[in-house]
């Protein structure tokens, strides 16, 4: 469970975004969507607007033409947006990399791929949430779990801390920020020393056997505050002084913020500074240096929050289409369809197609059978529910693929989640808080900066993709293949329970975050 608290904030959007000054508009008994077609033929401008980026123009949404939807539900039907804006307004296509050198405030008049939205939405550097909204919640020193009763007695003692830092950024802060956990942080330093546990106990054996001869090189991807980076070397430190003297860790991560409070808590340790620890501010999709050495990537609780893609099959055909976001100039939002053009999610999908024992057919599918009964009756759908599909996680393994391609990977992250955007596959959760209650929305097309945007993972489909991408070289050959571990199986296996154990027995290291699970290879 992903932990959010709120020192108070105005929602402006959440389930219907809709401006206030906007009227109320008549509600279709199914959502209009608007799907490209070549084959349409491009009617007259009707704005003389002037185009402001050299990027790829707009001008292909003159050729969408109208498609009936897919709903399941009368509350879903109400919740479909309108909006008053002209829709003949020239709209500017722009990526979540443009965005980020070129807007302070969130683009008005602009189309992007759905996943540049969310990208953009938590990245952007001026208003994304991870740029202005967020915190990670860290306790000064790890928690003694033999001081409490059971698992309710640490949960109490952790609330209130969340409540008393809650006070403080009221007190102090003019702009509301967020705070969330993770089980590096309200763990620690135990949970980050399982995770060097297994990295040592695989990089002996590797050594072993012979695979390699090399010093022990990590990177995480994703650092947060850097807590897992500490306990990492602290325990190699501690425990394998041999190894610790000629490894070499290495942390990217994206945000500014997060990598100065990283190089000064590598820095500032209470023993002694990990000279062997660099940060690199850049973001992973922008790495192009080949790394040919043996090395361990980490990436804990860090792809709940890549964007996706959204794509929807037509209902006869079950041909794909690719969704994007257009922002209006009054600021609503709007989805429309058109034909996979995209490299990224072509390839996704193209890999995906080739999945064999077993092989995977989207569940937002219906089998042919069904599509045609359901074709006969009234209403019929031409297009189906949304299917979210993980194009940046996608991303992720082309990279290592490429760059670290003898590379061992610990990734660990959510298979499950409550309260996901509903009649979606793979849907993620859109949530905020105000006045300290957890506020979920029924839609990703949020005022960007504002909402957490997290998804989760199917690590069974993530497996065989990435087996398929990362392990299919000659590069990886002796590397063997990824293995999915419930978070229980990883917690007996490295860490040591003894300090995680209530008085009553209970262990939060083994019963929490039990909707985790880790992709090993």
């Amino acid at each position: 469970m992903k932990g959010l608290i709120c020192a108070g904030i105005i929602l402006k959007w959440c389930g219907q975004q809709r401006s206030p000054q906007a009227g109320l508009q008549p509600r279709l008994p199914w959502r209009t969507f608007k799907v490209w077609s070549k084959n349409q033929k491009q009617p007259t401008k009707t704005s003389s607007k002037k185009q402001t980026t050299d990027t790829k123009k707009g001008d292909e949404l003159e050729n969408l033409v109208p498609f009936k939807g897919y709903f399941e539900t009368a509350r879903e039907i109400l919740s479909v947006p309108s909006t008053t804006a002209d829709p003949n307004i020239t709209s500017t296509r722009v990526t979540a990399e443009y965005c980020a050198k070129h807007y302070k405030q969130p683009p008005k008049n602009v189309t992007m791929l759905t996943r540049d939205f969310i990208s953009d939405s938590l990245y952007n550097p001026a208003y994304g949430y991870f740029s202005k909204q967020a915190l990670i919640f860290s306790p000064r020193e790890g928690y003694n779990f033999a001081q409490f009763r059971d698992s309710a007695d640490f949960l109490k003692t952790m609330g209130q801390q969340y409540e008393e830092i809650e006070r403080e950024l009221d007190d102090v802060r003019s702009i509301p920020r967020q705070l969330w956990h993770t089980p590096t942080e309200i763990l620690k330093p135990w949970y980050g020393y399982s995770v060097a546990k297994h990295i040592v106990r695989q990089y002996k054996a590797d050594r072993d056997a012979a695979i390699h001869a090399e010093p022990l090189t990590i990177y995480e991807i994703g650092g947060g505050n850097g807590t897992l980076m500490i306990n990492i070397l602290e325990y190699i430190c501690e425990n394998e002084p041999d190894i610790y003297k000629d490894m070499e860790y290495n942390l990217i991560e994206i945000s500014p913020k997060l990598a100065r409070q990283q190089l000064s808590r590598q820095a500032s340790n209470k023993t002694a500074p990990h000279t062997n620890a660099k940060i690199i501010n850049k973001s992973i999709f922008d790495w192009n240096e080949r790394v040919d050495k043996t090395c361990f990537v980490v990436a804990m609780e860090v792809i709940d929050n890549f964007a996706h893609d959204v794509v929807r099959y037509n209902y006869d055909t079950g041909e794909p289409y690719q969704a994007t976001v257009r922002v209006y100039d009054d600021g609503e939002f709007e989805e429309l369809y058109e034909g996979i053009t995209d490299p990224l999610i072509r390839d996704y999908l193209r890999v995906r197609s080739s999945l064999s024992n077993p092989g995977y057919k989207s569940p937002a599918l219906p089998s042919s059978l069904y599509r045609k009964i359901r074709g006969q009756l009234p209403l019929a759908p031409n297009l189906t529910q949304a299917e979210f599909i993980p194009t940046h996680a996608f991303l992720l393994m082309q990279v290592l693929g490429s760059f670290f391609p003898r590379h061992r990977l610990v990734l660990s992250d959510f298979y499950k989640l409550p309260d996901t955007i509903p009649n979606a596959v793979d849907s993620p959760v859109v949530q905020t808080r105000f006045n300290g209650n957890m506020v979920p929305c029924e839609t990703y097309l949020v005022q960007p900066g504002w909402f957490d945007i997290f998804f989760p993972t199917n690590f069974e489909l993530l497996q065989q993709m990435y087996n398929v991408v990362c392990r299919s070289t000659a590069d990886s050959s002796g590397l063997g293949k990824a293995r999915v571990w419930s978070q229980r199986k990883f917690a007996l296996e490295n860490a040591d329970l003894a300090k995680t154990s209530t008085r009553s027995g209970e262990n939060p290291m083994v019963e929490f975050y039990e909707n985790n699970k880790f992709l090993i290879s």
